[in-house]
């Protein structure tokens, strides 16, 4: 039996529901905090353990006659990577037979601006240690995240970031979602590392082109400095923790490093992962 954590979220749902297509639903287990939020899935035959990443019993609880675990990365708390390295050793306490992970594929943690994102890298060498069988995924920036980037006002004012010309192989969501689905139910587990990247790489520059020939409403990238920017958010209201992650990261898309293309994906998927153009018509309906 395969157990998806956040399995309501955004990629656990995607990757359930591409599972649906491949295996028996009686071979499918969803982990939530609220099962009620968890209906949907238990309609259609899924089977749902409690638990959460903070309370190390139920995860083991939530484990027994589980082989195969896909850790769903949590989100920015404090306390994230204690989270990690509770489901990692709630699986081995419970005899999980395989822990899948979704990472995230930057060119060198070592020189990260983000240090949010060194925490993937940190539950990697973790999951090592464990001595589970393991495959990771090492997944690039979600294309579906570009309107929390460029803003709701995108077409009105134009995109100003600091992320200079960096590129990005974005990639959807769901091609990703629907790739992992495909290597977890492959029996193997042999110690792997999956890179899931777009098939080109794409700068805020390429993003605004799209925009502009999709809507038919010119828009602009302007790059600006980091202090700039980092006083625009501020001036939001936004507390300074957020300020230092968003900049951050778009700092180091400006450094290139969301920049690395492989054709794992593509593989994976057995077609080409949806480009730049189509996935901006799609996320922004334009």
């Amino acid at each position: 039996m395969i157990l998806i954590t956040g399995a309501t979220g955004h990629i656990g749902s995607v990757v359930l529901e591409q599972l649906l297509r491949k295996l028996p639903a009686h071979q499918l287990a969803a982990l939530v905090r609220d099962e009620i939020k968890a209906a949907h899935l238990q309609a259609q035959g899924i089977t749902i353990r409690v638990g959460d990443y903070r309370d190390p019993a139920s995860l083991e609880r939530a484990m027994q006659g589980i082989s195969k675990v896909l850790l769903v990365s949590g989100g920015g708390d404090e306390d994230g990577l204690q989270q990690h390295y509770n489901v990692v050793d709630a699986a081995k306490k419970a005899g999980v037979r395989c822990l899948a992970y979704t990472s995230r594929a930057l060119q060198n943690p070592a020189t990260l601006t983000n240090q949010l994102m060194v925490r993937h890298f940190q539950t990697e060498d973790y999951i090592r240690a464990s001595g589970l069988s393991y495959l990771l995924f090492r997944n690039i920036l979600y294309m579906d995240t570009l309107p929390q980037f460029v803003g709701p006002q995108v077409f009105e004012k134009g995109i100003q970031l600091p992320a200079g010309q960096g590129r990005v192989a974005f990639a959807l969501r769901r091609d990703m979602g629907e790739a992992i689905a495909n290597v977890l139910a492959d029996d193997s587990c042999q110690n792997r590392i999956f890179t899931f990247t777009g098939a080109a790489t794409y700068s805020f520059t390429d993003v605004a082109q799209a925009l502009s020939e999709l809507s038919g409403r010119p828009v602009e990238y302007t790059p600006i400095e980091e202090q700039e920017f980092m006083s625009r958010l501020r001036a939001q209201g936004l507390p300074a923790v957020a300020v230092e992650r968003i900049t951050g990261f778009l700092t180091d898309i400006k450094n290139d490093q969301e920049s690395t293309v492989t054709a794992e994906l593509a593989d994976w998927l057995g077609r080409p992962p949806t480009p730049l153009r189509e996935g901006i018509k799609e996320i922004f309906k334009v």
